[in-house]
């Protein structure tokens, strides 16, 4: 007998999925998390987590985005052959009325990111679609579905290379994953293809990230077999690289690592990985015709005791409002500040067309003399809100930007998240600048600190629209001073020795 799934259903089903995975780590996800907060010994990468597992518990109870951005939607579809999906409409196409009734949804309005034309227009289609379907007919008589949102900053990270056949994969995780920075807002973990083809082998290292985490489950048990002693290692040997949480240095970079094989040409050794984030998004079910999908909320109790909150002993209160170069040039690597008064907002878009009109002699919008930028999309507010989770964007997109700005425009420090590159680095020396560091998956949380938001410039632009929002206590790190110092090399080179000093002594 047929199985007959109704494309009501399914539309339902992932419009459902989008908003619950908005707000709800997965459980695996929360309980390595609090693990990993509990074994660090780096004070920052400490507060980092902290400020993530905070974040995470606040969205689960008001059920708001646990990042701004709430990603591009990936479905995995296994239908059985002996069960029909009732369509009016492609399949492309009732996936992607999933995700926009999803995504407009009124009670939780979710940041629309995906643009319809990626060389050229580069619009945005204002409703998150379309999405990335994946189908395989596959035994039985049910559709199984995951849905997966993936941010852009860990995508951007995505690795793939052609090894030889005796090379070692080890060896190339090692090289690679200190080049990917921290932009892919460590901890998370790592999703790696090994096999089949090119496009085979990115497949399988995005499914691999649909995987429960179970690390601490395996190192408990013992390997059985070759693949999981090859996780092992890698594990502990990309944790012992001492990147940690953010980049800042600690002892947990990655809370898993996962690996899917496929045969492969004799002559081959495709080998493909994708990081996933500190906003892990997905969720599985299985659709068998009687309706809808229903899907479990984590438990309250799944998250550990840890409340962050401002440290006004150890943080330096700044106030935005009469902030000067000399203020900005005394501050040091490393120091907590907590921000508080008049800042502006920008990022890739923004930076382009404030590019586009110095050169042509045109005024700007707003005036940055003496203001302070930070990089967010934010999502859009709801009721009593100044603004929707604001969570900091991938700094380094903008260093080609850095010098322009600080040269031209007065302005005399960035707020972002993960490191800065050697151009970007450069300028910020050569103007006595600095560079503030934001939690990457705490956008819930850092969206609390802004009290006000007004859009003050090219308003077109949507979420990439330059804002001025009033903060109160906003947290942030000095992630490069005035001098060029880098917390994001000094503090994984710090650890890394701390990490090899602790395993010789456990020896």
């Amino acid at each position: 007998m047929t199985t007959v799934i109704q494309e009501a259903d399914l539309i339902q089903s992932i419009a459902d999925a989008v908003q619950f995975i908005s707000y709800y780590h997965p459980a695996d996800y929360i309980r390595h998390l609090a693990r990993a907060y509990e074994r660090e010994q780096s004070p920052a990468a400490k507060d980092a987590i902290a400020q993530i597992l905070t974040n995470s518990r606040m969205c689960a109870q008001g059920r708001r985005p646990i990042c701004q951005d709430t990603g591009i939607v990936n479905v995995f579809l296994k239908l059985g052959n002996n069960a029909r999906l009732n369509l009016n409409r492609s399949l492309q196409d009732a996936c992607d009325e999933g995700v926009r009734r999803g995504y407009t949804n009124p009670e939780n309005p979710l940041r629309a990111s995906v643009l319809d034309d990626p060389l050229f227009a580069r619009r945005n289609t204002k409703d998150n679609t379309p999405c990335i379907v994946h189908v395989e007919l596959v035994e039985g008589d049910k559709l199984d579905v995951q849905v997966a949102a993936k941010g852009g900053g860990s995508e951007n990270k995505t690795k793939f290379v052609m090894l030889n056949p005796s090379d070692s994969l080890v060896d190339w995780v090692l090289k690679t994953v200190p080049t990917m920075g921290a932009g892919w807002c460590p901890p998370g973990m790592l999703g790696i293809g090994v096999g089949g083809t090119a496009e085979k082998a990115m497949l399988m290292a995005k499914q691999a990230l649909m995987d429960d985490i179970d690390m601490f489950e395996l190192l408990q048990r013992g390997p059985q077999n070759k693949l999981e002693e090859l996780r092992i290692e890698l594990y502990e040997k990309v944790n012992a690289l001492g990147i940690g949480a953010q980049g800042l240095g600690g002892l947990t970079t990655v809370l898993d690592v996962k690996i899917n094989t496929f045969p492969t040409h004799a002559a081959s050794k495709p080998v493909a990985m994708i990081p996933n984030c500190a906003a892990t998004r997905h969720v599985h079910f299985t659709l068998d015709g009687s309706g809808p999908a229903q899907l479990e909320p984590p438990a309250l109790s799944d998250w550990p005791d840890v409340s962050w909150a401002p440290d006004y002993q150890q943080s330096l209160q700044v106030d935005l409002n009469t902030l000067t170069k000399e203020q900005v040039a005394s501050w040091k690597p490393g120091q907590t500040l907590l921000l508080s008064g008049k800042m502006l907002t920008g990022r890739d878009a923004a930076h382009k067309r404030i590019q586009d009109m110095l050169a042509r002699g045109e005024q700007l919008p707003v005036d940055f003399t003496n203001r302070v930028i930070y990089y967010v999309g934010p999502v859009d507010p709801i009721e009593g809100e100044a603004v929707g989770p604001a969570g900091p964007t991938t700094a380094t997109r903008m260093d080609k930007f850095t010098e322009m700005m600080l040269a031209n425009t007065g302005l005399i420090s960035m707020i972002g998240k993960a490191e800065r590159g050697p151009v970007a680095i450069e300028a910020i020396r050569q103007h006595e600048s600095a560079y503030l560091m934001a939690v990457g998956g705490a956008a819930y949380l850092v969206s609390k600190a802004i009290r006000e938001a007004r859009v003050v410039g090219f308003a077109d632009l949507g979420m990439e629209a330059i804002y001025e929002f009033e903060v109160k206590d906003m947290p942030v790190t000095v992630a490069v001073d005035a001098r060029g110092v880098s917390v994001h090399e000094t503090g994984p080179r710090h650890w890394k020795l701390q990490i090899e000093k602790l395993a010789a002594e456990a020896v």
